[in-house]
Order: structure tokens, then C-alpha cells, then sequence
């Protein structure tokens, strides 16, 4: 990925909030047919390794699980809040003109090796962690004990796990920091008034991210 230093976010704390947020990922994999992505929702397991490590599943009949080339490392992409930003928010429109329109974002990269799993329990483990974290985002209850346990059980026939143990973490937070003050205030302020959430989200993280 293209990351100038500017935009460059380490900190790991940062970029595994991000993960865990925005946790459906496009995964790619090279197989001998060329590149194949998926998108799938990996839970990130933080304590565990270096960089942590991502588990989710495909179903059986997606051919991506079994044409990978487990040699080469994986990619999971996690895309945050993104917006596109108008130079008319710019207070430097005004004083010079010599402005463009640009796209703020901030992504994360991880990288690393994927595992098959088919064992029914550690599947079954898996999509019991997946369900309550998402379940528990809701506010709502459901379990998967509350299905009929011989449905469950052949539903997990149905699915294989991944699992990457991250080896490398890149984090791009492409958010107005090559921006003067006045630059960035605005663009904040414009996308705020837009009264659209991913937009809202968008301006925090201008605010938070001010090196100039």
C-alpha cells in the first residue's frame, strides 16, 4: 500500500480498534488461477501473537479456502470511515484558489499466513465468539445454544474456519494532516453539517489527527 509517512498510523492499539469495529474484511488470497477476494467478517483475537490473530469462515462451496496458496501471505483489508472532501470547505480556496477535491480514509492492512480449520469444535467455538460480539453490539440476546443443537451441528458442516496469525499490520489514515488549520477546521466543520454518520466519523478522526 502506498503510505506516505504523514499518513502512516502505528499504533497498535489504534489500528485493532479499527479491526474490531469495521470487521468485515476483504480477504485476498493468490491461487493458481490469479487473485480471489472474499469479504468476510474475522474476529480479531488481540492477545494472541504479535499483531494478534484473525478468525472467521467461509462457506465450503466458496473454492477460496481450497485453491489458496498457503505459502504466500494473506491479505485482510479493514476499511474504516471514509468521505469524500470538496475544496470548498478550504479556507486556502478563498486565499489562492490552487486547491483539488481529494478522499479521506482510514484502512488497515494485515498480513499473514491463513490455516484451514474443519474441526467441528474449534468451528463451532468460532461462531459462538462471532455471534456474541455481534449480538452483544445490538443490545440483543440470541445465542447460538437457541437453535436446535443437531441444526447447528449440521449447519458447521456447512462452513470451513481461517485463521491468520498476523505477521504485519500497516495502517493508512489518510485525514486532511497535509492540511493548514484552517484547511482541516473547515473540512471537519463541512462534513459535520453534512448530518451523515460516516461523515460525522470522518471529522473526529480530522480532529484527532492535527500534526500541522
Amino acid at each position: 500500500m502506498y503510505n506516505p509517512p504523514l499518513f502512516r498510523e502505528n499504533n497498535k492499539e489504534i489500528l485493532h480498534a479499527l479491526m474490531a469495529q469495521h470487521s468485515l474484511a476483504t480477504l485476498v488470497t493468490l491461487t493458481d488461477d490469479g487473485l480471489v477476494a472474499n469479504h468476510i467478517p474475522l474476529v480479531l483475537h488481540s492477545e494472541e501473537g504479535p499483531h494478534g490473530v484473525l478468525r472467521g469462515h467461509v462457506a465450503r462451496a466458496n473454492s477460496q479456502w481450497q485453491s489458496l496458496r498457503t505459502q504466500v501471505h494473506a491479505l485482510a483489508v479493514f476499511q474504516g470511515p471514509s468521505a469524500y472532501i470538496t475544496p470548498s470547505w478550504y479556507a486556502t480556496k478563498e486565499e489562492t484558489g490552487k486547491v483539488v477535491p481529494t478522499y479521506n480514509y482510514a484502512v488497515v492492512h494485515a498480513h499473514g499466513p491463513l490455516r484451514v480449520v474443519e474441526d467441528a469444535d474449534q468451528l463451532e467455538m468460532h461462531v459462538r465468539t462471532l455471534t456474541e460480539v455481534h449480538e452483544t453490539r445490538q443490545g440483543t440476546t440470541w445465542s447460538v445454544g437457541d437453535a436446535p443443537r443437531d441444526f447447528i451441528r449440521q449447519q458447521l458442516k456447512n462452513i470451513v474456519g481461517i485463521e491468520m496469525t498476523i505477521a504485519k499490520l500497516e495502517g493508512k489514515w489518510k485525514v486532511s494532516q497535509n492540511r493548514v488549520a484552517a484547511d482541516r477546521a473547515g473540512a471537519a466543520r463541512g462534513l459535520r453539517q453534512s448530518g451523515e454518520a460516516a461523515s460525522a466519523a470522518m471529522a473526529d478522526l480530522i480532529d484527532l489527527h492535527s500534526p500541522l
